[in-house]
């Protein structure tokens, strides 16, 4: 990788021998190895067996949960928040896991989208719940420093499963907690 940064940098007119550029591509290289470094991590080793048999039935919300990603369109970063809640069907997850599982897919090339599903299907995959909704709020350097140069906005997008999806009064709760 270490080559090919080295490369982009001559092929945008800049000297990679020049003495603020010569350690560049092997920095850059191990920056852009660690913003993707959720294609090493597996489920298993991220949930590393922290599932607890439990009586709650209750719901379970995590919020604020600082994320950084990379775009796959431009490999610019966006930056936001996740906000996952879950109701528990006789195990709950470590209270860290889910900001671990949000990790890891945040640390691939992706779209916030697809990112926000892959969270609520992977929590609901590792615990059963009964229920899992996902909302992601972040803002795009794709979208404020190139295109349209917006500054000010975010997007916001969400994945409800389970009874987050078929009762309203599940997802208004849900939603209510995030206020």
């Amino acid at each position: 990788m270490k080559d090919l940064f080295t490369q982009l940098i001559t092929s945008i007119g800049e000297d990679p021998n020049r003495p603020g550029l010569v350690d560049t591509p092997t920095r850059a290289a191990n920056a852009f190895a660690y913003l993707t470094s959720g294609y090493g991590r597996t489920l298993e080793d991220v949930v590393n067996n922290a599932l607890f048999p439990s009586d709650s039935t209750e719901m379970i919300v995590v919020k604020d949960i600082e994320l950084y990603s990379m775009c796959e369109h431009h490999l610019l970063p966006f930056i936001g928040k996740a906000h996952v809640g879950y109701i528990p069907r006789g195990k709950v997850l470590g209270l860290s896991k889910i900001a671990r599982i949000v990790d890891m897919f945040a640390r691939r090339l992706q779209i916030q989208e697809q990112l926000t599903h892959q969270i609520a299907e992977t929590i609901e995959q590792v615990t059963g719940a009964v229920g899992v909704a996902v909302i992601i709020e972040a803002k795009h350097l794709c979208m404020m420093m190139r295109g349209v140069e917006k500054q000010n906005s975010y997007m916001k997008t969400s994945a409800m499963f389970g009874a987050f999806r078929n009762n309203v009064a599940t997802r208004t709760e849900f939603l209510a907690l995030l206020r």
